[in-house]
């Protein structure tokens, strides 16, 4: 689990250098989502993909999660940007973020899930890793350098963040929120998340 940070990406220079109240689950304007718009179930993750926890979750419980409840149309998946942690864990998620927002729609969800691939390497080689990740999503080098230092675009990211975690309640990633009631924050299995949608689902 890594706690939040709420400070402003300085993204400027990355393109030179080589993480009780029961919050509302309502469909926010800049959401990013999959599955089943209609299901009964809206499951919403609070993540960073500068975050090793969440990281951790995406590789070893998200691809049963996705199959089981998401390709299903059982569950409708939200994924809410956060920054967490401090130094390279969130100029590499800022810049990831942005990204994947610059990629397109379509291919948010996969750059986002090549940025947590890419852990733990990317902390050694952020430009040259993230580069890679944008190449190969049809970015070209100039774009992904226009893409990370746009000052308008890292501005909404960091009021994003900042709006998930007061609207929201959230301190920490990974943070899972099911029909609007959250669960611990932290790693959980696919055991533990059952449990929350069958209840969530009575």
């Amino acid at each position: 689990m890594r706690r939040l940070a709420l400070v402003a990406a300085a993204l400027a220079t990355f393109s030179l250098a080589a993480c009780n109240k029961a919050p509302a689950s309502n469909a926010m304007a800049d959401d990013m989502s999959l599955g089943n718009k209609d299901a009964k179930i809206t499951v919403v993750e609070y993540a960073s993909v500068g975050c090793p926890v969440c990281a951790a979750w995406q590789k070893e419980v998200y691809p049963a999660f996705k199959a089981k409840y998401i390709d299903t149309g059982k569950v409708r998946y939200v994924f809410r940007e956060m920054l967490v942690g401090g130094g390279s864990e969130v100029t590499v998620a800022s810049a990831g973020f942005l990204l994947a927002r610059c990629a397109g729609q379509d291919k948010y969800f996969p750059v986002v899930d090549a940025v947590f691939a890419s852990q733990p390497a990317v902390f050694n080689t952020p430009r040259e890793t993230l580069l890679e990740i944008a190449k190969s999503s049809g970015l070209t080098e100039d774009q992904f350098t226009q893409c990370v230092t746009d000052e308008a675009q890292i501005k909404a990211l960091n009021e994003r963040v900042q709006r998930n975690a007061r609207e929201n309640d959230v301190s920490a990633t990974p943070t899972f929120e099911i029909n609007g009631r959250q669960m611990q924050p932290g790693y959980h299995s696919l055991a533990e998340i059952d449990a929350a949608i069958e209840t969530a689902g009575k």
